[in-house]
C-alpha cells in the first residue's frame, strides 16, 4: 500500500507541470474596474460571472475585480441592484483588462425602493439601505442569545497558526534542511499563499450554560488539546491566551468587536450609519424567509472598521442570517495583510437564529504585499443548541469557567466522537510534527538563540544567564557598573527556583548583590497561573529614591542616560520573606515581612537638628509587615515558562496594600502604617480609540522621616513612562497623603486618518494628562519639626525636595504614535511648580511600543 501511494505521488509529480502548462494555455483571466456610467465613481460589490458558468466574484470596495477560468470563456456578465445588467464579449483564453460602466436603473424590491444616486452625494436620509439597517439595529436585543431565559450548547474551537506565504527559496534554506517535514502546500488563492509551515494547533470542547434572570454564565471545558513546545520561551497555555485575545469571540450584535487589541465598530452598532455606507446589493428569494444582501464599506477606509456583507431576514425579525466581514487594504492596522470573518447562523427551536459557526482568519506580515508572514485561523462551532431548559443551581457553582480534571488527557477516540468539524489530515499531522520538532537538538539550539534575542537570557539547561541589558550601565554615583546574574529554570526543578546577581560600581568601589530562593507550593512554575509560593531573598543595591524596586534590579543600559542632576541614591539592604497565593477568580494576596536598612549615597545626606547642632545619621532601619491584595477579573497573560506579562484589557485591576512599621522588631526604629490603593482600567470609546486610566491614593499614619514618606514617581530619563511624572525630578515631591489621576488616551488615528496626505503614514494621535494632589501633616514636616531628617539641598544650599501644598502637580502631553509602526514620541508640558530649581517646562520623550 505504501509503495502504491508513493507511485501515485510520483505520477502526479510528473503530470502536474504538464497540466499546469495546459491550463495556462487555455485559461481566461479578466481584471478591471467598474464605475457608474453617469458620475464615473467606482461601484463596490458588483456581481461578476462568466456567462453560462458558476464562476462568480465581486468587485472590491474600490470597484476593482479579477476573475479567471481554466477554460476559454467568451462573455462576462455584470449585475448590481439599482443598475442595468451588462454582458460584455471578451477574448477567450487570454489575459485582459477592461473598464466597465453600468447604467443606473431604479427598481423595487418588495416594499423597499432601491435607487442609486451619485456616490459623492451619499446620504442616510431616504436611503433604503440605511432604513433597513436601522430596522436591524431596532431588533438587535430580540435576536441576541441573551433574549432567551436559558440557553445551553456544546462548543468546539480550533485554532491553527502557521508561517505563511513562504517562497521555495525560503523553504530550501539551510536552516530548514532538517525540518522539511513541517512544510505544507495549500491552494495559492487562499490567504497565506502556497507554502505554509504550521507551528501551533489547539482544540477545545466545552459545555456552556446561560441563565438570564439572574444573569449567570458557566463554561465547563471537557477537552483541551494542543501542541507542546518544550522550550523556556514558549508556553503553550500562554500562547493559547494570547491567541484568544487576538482572535476573540466575534458577536456581530455587540456594538464593538474586539480583535487584535482594537475595537472594531460592528456594522449593526447603533452608530454604524454615521461611520459606514450601506448598499442593498441583492435579494435571495430561494431562502425561507427571504433574505436581503446588505453590503457596507467604511466612510473613511483607514478607520478601524469592517467592510463586507450581511444577510437580513425579511420575516419581520430583521435578524442576521449570515455575515462576511473583512477590512480595507488601507486600514490603520499594523502588520495585517488580510482579515476575514465568516459568521453562519442556524435556526433555533423557536425559528429565531443563533450563531452556529464562526471562522476568523488573519494574515500578518511586515510587508503587506510580499514576503513571508503568519496566518492564523480560528473556527468556533456550536452544536446541540437548546433553549429555555432550566438548570439546577449547582451547574453555576464554582466560578464562570471550570476545566474538567481529565480535559487534557482525553483519548483520540474522544476527539473523533466529539469534534464538531472533521479535522483534516494536515491539521492532525501538526501534533506529531511539533512533538518531533521539540525533541530535535537543532531546534533547541535555535530556540536558545531566539530566547537570548527576545528575552535577554542565555539558556544552559538548569540555569540561564541574563538579562543581557543589565550587564552594563552607569550613573554619577557608581560610575561604570558591571553586573552578571541569572536564574534557575524548570529543567532543574518546578518547585525550587533560585535567582542571583552580582554587580560592581567602579566609582564608589562597592559590590552589590542579590540572592533569592522560591518554593512553589502547587508544583507549577512560579510564573504560571495561579501562583502559590514562598520566597526568601536578600538584596544589597542602590536605587533612586521613589523608584519602585522589584525583587530584581533592572539596570537597563538605555535608562542610564538621564536629564538634569541625578546624584542622589540610596544604598539599601533588604531581607525579605513573602507568601504569595493566587486564585482561579484572579484574586490574589501577598503577605511579606521585610527588614530594610537605608544609607544615603552620592550628594544625599541624612541630617537632622539636635538643639542648634546639625547631626548626620549614617542609616535608618525599618522592619515592616505588609499585606497586598489584588483583584484582576478576567485577566489574561502572555506567558512563558519563566515569565508572565499581563495583557491589558477593558477589565479593571484593583490593588490595595497595607504596611505596618514595627519599632523594636529586628532593630526597627519606627512605628507607622501605610495604606495605598489603585484602580487601573482601559476604557474603549469605539472609533475615538481608548483611554488608560489610573486612579491612585495613599495615607501614612504616624511620624516618619522623609525616606519613608511616599516619594512620588519621577522620571529623568528620555523614555516616556506611563506611570511616572515625566517632567518631575527625582526626589522632588514627598507626601504622607495623596491622590492622583492619570489619563492616557490613544485616538488610534481617528483625526489623522481624515487628512489626505498624513493618513498614508498611519500615525496615531495621543494625549495624556496627570494630576497629583498631596501634602504633609505638621508631624512629618521637617520645616515644623527640626528633629526629623531634613529635606535634601543641592550644592548651593537650595532645597530640592518639597511637599505638595494646596496646588496640585500637573503635566500633560500630546504625541504621535505608530511612527515606523513601533515608536511613540510625546511633547510633554509641565504646568505647575515651575519655580523649582532645575525644572524642565517642556520635554520630548519617546517610547517603543509594538501594537497592531
Amino acid at each position: 500500500m505504501k509503495n502504491q501511494i508513493h507511485k501515485i505521488i510520483y505520477i502526479w509529480a510528473l503530470l502536474l507541470p504538464l497540466l499546469a502548462f495546459q491550463a495556462s494555455a487555455q485559461s481566461t483571466v479578466v481584471t478591471g474596474m467598474i464605475t457608474d456610467a453617469k458620475d464615473k465613481d467606482p461601484l463596490p460589490y458588483v456581481t461578476i460571472l462568466f456567462k453560462g458558468t458558476n464562476l462568480v466574484t465581486r468587485s472590491d470596495a474600490d470597484g476593482k475585480f479579477s476573475i479567471s477560468s481554466s477554460e476559454k470563456q467568451s462573455q462576462i456578465q455584470f449585475s448590481f441592484v439599482g443598475y442595468k445588467t451588462k454582458v460584455i464579449d471578451i477574448k477567450p483564453g487570454e489575459t485582459q483588462n477592461i473598464s466597465v460602466k453600468l447604467d443606473p436603473d431604479a427598481t423595487s424590491l418588495n416594499e423597499v425602493v432601491i435607487s442609486r444616486g451619485k456616490r459623492p452625494s451619499y446620504k442616510n436620509k431616504g436611503n433604503p439601505a440605511v432604513e433597513l439597517i436601522r430596522k436591524v439595529i431596532e431588533h438587535k436585543d430580540a435576536n441576541r442569545m441573551e433574549s432567551y431565559e436559558q440557553v445551553q450548547y456544546k462548543q468546539y474551537e480550533k485554532m491553527v497558526f502557521s508561517m505563511s506565504n513562504l517562497s521555495d527559496k525560503f523553504k530550501d534554506k539551510r536552516l530548514f534542511r532538517k525540518y522539511q517535514f513541517l512544510f505544507e502546500e495549500q491552494d495559492s488563492t487562499k490567504i497565506g499563499g502556497k507554502n505554509i509551515l504550521p507551528i501551533y494547533i489547539e482544540e477545545k470542547i466545552s459545555q456552556n450554560y446561560y441563565n438570564k434572570n439572574p444573569e449567570k454564565n458557566k463554561t465547563i471545558v471537557l477537552g483541551d488539546k494542543h501542541v507542546d513546545y518544550n522550550t523556556p520561551l514558549i508556553d503553550t497555555k500562554g500562547m493559547s491566551q494570547y491567541f484568544e485575545r487576538m482572535y476573540a469571540h466575534v458577536d456581530i450584535y455587540d456594538n464593538n468587536i474586539s480583535l487584535l487589541s482594537n475595537e472594531f465598530l460592528s456594522p449593526i452598532a447603533g452608530s454604524s450609519p454615521t461611520f459606514y455606507k450601506f448598499f442593498i446589493t441583492d435579494t435571495i428569494k430561494t431562502h425561507n424567509p427571504q433574505l436581503i444582501e446588505l453590503s457596507f464599506i467604511p466612510r473613511n477606509n483607514t478607520d478601524i472598521l469592517f467592510e463586507g456583507k450581511i444577510y437580513i431576514t425579511m420575516d419581520g425579525r430583521y435578524a442576521v442570517q449570515d455575515a462576511f466581514l473583512t477590512v480595507n487594504k488601507n486600514i490603520n492596522l499594523n502588520f495585517v495583510r488580510a482579515m476575514e470573518v465568516k459568521l453562519d447562523f442556524d435556526k433555533a427551536p423557536d425559528d429565531r437564529y443563533y450563531l452556529s459557526k464562526t471562522r476568523l482568519l488573519m494574515d500578518f506580515g511586515v510587508n503587506k504585499n510580499k514576503g513571508g508572514g503568519f496566518t492564523g485561523e480560528r473556527t468556533v462551532t456550536v452544536k446541540d443548541f437548546q433553549i429555555n431548559q432550566k438548570q439546577p443551581e449547582s451547574v453555576f457553582q464554582g466560578g464562570k469557567m471550570v476545566v474538567a480534571p481529565e480535559a487534557e488527557k482525553r483519548s483520540e477516540q474522544f476527539w473523533v466522537e466529539n469534534r464538531a468539524d472533521t479535522l483534516s489530515p494536515s491539521d492532525l499531522k501538526i501534533y506529531k510534527n511539533i512533538d518531533t520538532l521539540s525533541r530535535m537538538s537543532s531546534f533547541k539550539k535555535t530556540m536558545d538563540i531566539v530566547t537570548l534575542l527576545f528575552a535577554g537570557y542565555k539558556d544552559f539547561g538548569p540555569f540561564e544567564v541574563g538579562p543581557v541589558n543589565t550587564f552594563y550601565s552607569f550613573n554619577s554615583t557608581e560610575g561604570l557598573r558591571l553586573r552578571l546574574g541569572g536564574r534557575t529554570t524548570p529543567a532543574l526543578s518546578k518547585r525550587y527556583y533560585f535567582e542571583t546577581y552580582a554587580a560592581y560600581g567602579f566609582k564608589d568601589e562597592k559590590w552589590k548583590y542579590f540572592l533569592s530562593g522560591t518554593y512553589s507550593l502547587n508544583n507549577k512554575s512560579i510564573y504560571a497561573f495561579p501562583q502559590q509560593y514562598i520566597r526568601g531573598s536578600f538584596q544589597r543595591d542602590t536605587k533612586i529614591p521613589g523608584q519602585e524596586l522589584q525583587f530584581v534590579q533592572e539596570d537597563n543600559f538605555l535608562l542610564s542616560f538621564k536629564r538634569g542632576e541625578n546624584n542622589m541614591l540610596l544604598y539599601n539592604d533588604f531581607y525579605k520573606v513573602e507568601y504569595m497565593s493566587e486564585f482561579e477568580n484572579h484574586f490574589s494576596y501577598n503577605v511579606s515581612f521585610r527588614k530594610w536598612t537605608q544609607r544615603p549615597g552620592g550628594d544625599l545626606y541624612f541630617n537632622n537638628l539636635v538643639g542648634n547642632q546639625l547631626n548626620t545619621i549614617d542609616h535608618i532601619n525599618t522592619s515592616e509587615i505588609s499585606v497586598a491584595l489584588r483583584y484582576a477579573p478576567n485577566e489574561k497573560f502572555y506567558q512563558g515558562k519563566i515569565y508572565r506579562t499581563p495583557i491589558f484589557d477593558r477589565y479593571p485591576i484593583f490593588n490595595l496594600r497595607y504596611t505596618a512599621g514595627l519599632k523594636g522588631v529586628f532593630a526597627g526604629e519606627y512605628n507607622y502604617q501605610n495604606l495605598a490603593g489603585s484602580i487601573d482600567k482601559r476604557f474603549y470609546l469605539s472609533q475615538l480609540g481608548y483611554s488608560d486610566v489610573t486612579v491612585e491614593g495613599g495615607y501614612i499614619f504616624g511620624k516618619v522621616p522623609f525616606p519613608l514618606l511616599t516619594i512620588h514617581r519621577a522620571n529623568q530619563t528620555y523614555a516616556y513612562q506611563l506611570n511616572s511624572y515625566n517632567l518631575m525630578n527625582f526626589l522632588e515631591f514627598v507626601s504622607d497623603h495623596y491622590a492622583s489621576l492619570n489619563i492616557d488616551h490613544n485616538f488610534n488615528g481617528f483625526f489623522l486618518n481624515k487628512i489626505p496626505l498624513l493618513k498614508k503614514l498611519k500615525l496615531r494621535e495621543i494625549v495624556s494628562f496627570k494630576i497629583l494632589y498631596g501634602g504633609l501633616r505638621d508631624e512629618n514636616n521637617p520645616a515644623v519639626d527640626k528633629s526629623l531628617l531634613q529635606f535634601p539641598v543641592n550644592s548651593a544650599g537650595v532645597a530640592t525636595t518639597y511637599s505638595l501644598n494646596k496646588d496640585p502637580y500637573m503635566e500633560g502631553s500630546v504625541g504621535l504614535g505608530n511612527i515606523f509602526k513601533l515608536l511613540r514620541v510625546d511633547l510633554v508640558k509641565r504646568f505647575s511648580y515651575l519655580e523649582h530649581p532645575v525644572v524642565s517646562t517642556w520635554g520630548v520623550r519617546a517610547r517603543v511600543k509594538f501594537d497592531f
